[in-house]
């Protein structure tokens, strides 16, 4: 009897402390046996538990796995890079070459202070060959991509008219647009002008680095209303949002607290199964419900009447649709015509090429000076170059050739083969396309006299792989 007292004893040891037990790992030991005619306490023989055998606690482990996760995140935080683009890349090629196609985009500087306005200005064509699958640019929306309120917007004007809501678009239309900007927090950023198609998303505009000076605490951004009174847009209604948004988090944090301290999920469908529902909603609940059906509404209510009465003469947000007609041609003006024969794009040398039919209708020669598509520019280093502008577009600056560089004379109908070779192309992921469902290409080509005069025609056509 005492030895199967001090059995058990020992037994409950290890079941009583589960940290000192190896579960993967177990001792057998015997307790009977009939040779050495030693019998268990029930009478029987060769009775064979399994004892576990200590190991280190968990706390260790614990420990160790910790330690392990900590090494993992200080490597990751090692290779953490600050993020230097606004993810224009990451949009179909297809889409940023034949949707918006940007052109002179200018910035007035590039270095100011806090407080100091500074504008961007540029064209853009829509393009004619608008993909079958990114909707009509029936609204749009011209914005700039900053990372986060680093500037404000003061003005904007479309084709010279200032506007405020998104406005309908032309496919094969031509527009001019500037944006007047405020410096509001010092640093130094990377901002995009960009449109904003409905149901398609952004398309980004040529960047630049900005570099704003100066201390956040003198930025000022007061306006003058309707009524004469000049008010802070920093801290107006400040007080009065903080407060609603606390009232209608504390009121729903505790409606929500109030159902959560019933029983829920099994405890809930145990009750329910056993005809017990009508324990799940007291009368206090019922009467509590209703007074909230009634009170939110007419609290709604008075708070809009209170509003109404201080602010009679209140202008609502606007939700019309602005018109703006494009401009007189800029783009395949009818001046110099270009019909896109065929389009090839070789894999391994990174070159697209294209057959072009040019008709030039102008009284003057000219030559083929520059090829820009999807915010890349691609140069012909036979004609000089025009001013690049402080927009950083990515540029190739012998990245364009032709198969005859002799001027095309006026009244000249002639056939070329046109060559935009440059690893831009996969860096830039407009490669892309041979990928996509709609593997057709767009893009500006420009034209210049010996006068320093430009012509702009409009590209597109269906492109074809080359593996080899």
């Amino acid at each position: 009897m005492k030895t199967l007292m001090k059995t058990l004893i020992k037994e409950s040891h290890y079941k009583l402390n589960p940290s000192m037990v190896r579960l993967a790992h177990h001792e057998r030991i015997q307790l009977g046996s009939p040779e050495n005619g030693q019998k268990d306490y029930y009478g029987r023989n060769n009775i064979t538990t399994v004892r576990p055998e200590p190991v280190e606690g968990h706390n260790q482990k614990l420990l160790k796995c910790l330690m392990f996760l900590a090494l993992i995140f200080s490597v990751y935080m090692i290779t953490i890079q600050p993020v230097m683009a606004h993810g224009e890349k990451a949009l179909e090629p297809f889409i940023r070459m034949r949707t918006i196609q940007w052109y002179d985009v200018q910035w007035s500087k590039q270095k100011f202070n806090v407080n100091e306005e500074i504008s961007v200005s540029g064209k853009f064509h829509v393009a004619e060959d608008w993909p079958a699958s990114v909707p009509k640019p029936e609204a749009a929306f011209l914005n700039i991509s900053t990372p986060g309120p680093v500037l404000i917007r003061t003005e904007r004007y479309l084709n010279g008219k200032p506007y405020m809501n998104s406005v309908a678009l032309q496919p094969g239309g031509d527009y001019d647009f500037k944006v007047v900007l405020k410096g509001r927090l010092p640093g130094h950023y990377h901002i995009h002008p960009f449109f904003n198609l409905k149901d398609t998303g952004q398309v980004m505009g040529p960047g630049v680095w900005l570099d704003i000076v100066g201390d956040a605490a003198d930025f000022t951004n007061k306006i003058q209303t309707i009524n004469g009174a000049l008010v802070n847009m920093e801290t107006y209604g400040l007080g009065n949002g903080i407060f609603w948004h606390s009232f209608w988090a504390v009121l729903a944090t505790a409606w929500l607290l109030w159902w959560v301290r019933r029983p829920l999920f099994i405890a809930r469908y145990r009750m329910l199964q056993a005809g017990l529902e009508d324990e799940l909603i007291t009368p206090f609940d019922r009467k509590t419900g209703k007074a909230i059906l009634i009170g939110v509404p007419l609290l709604v209510f008075a708070a809009y009447s209170m509003t109404a009465n201080k602010y009679p003469k209140a202008i609502p947000l606007q939700a019309s649709l602005d018109q703006i007609l494009p401009l007189p041609a800029q783009v395949n003006a009818g001046v110099v015509g270009v019909e896109t024969i065929k389009a090839e794009y070789r894999v391994p040398e990174r070159t697209m090429t294209f057959s072009l039919k040019i008709k030039n209708g102008s009284d003057k020669p000219i030559q083929i000076g520059e090829f820009a598509t999807g915010n890349v520019r691609f140069f012909n280093k036979d004609v000089p170059k025009p001013e690049l502008g402080s927009s950083e577009s990515v540029a190739s600056s012998e990245g364009l050739s032709v198969d005859n560089a002799a001027p095309i004379q006026p009244g000249e109908q002639r056939t070329m083969t046109i060559a935009a070779k440059d690893a831009l192309w996969e860096s830039e992921r407009l490669d892309g396309l041979i990928n996509d469902a709609d593997s057709r290409f767009g893009g500006l080509l420009f034209f210049y006299d010996g006068q320093g005069e430009r012509y702009i025609a409009s590209l597109t056509a269906a492109v074809i792989p080359k593996f080899n």
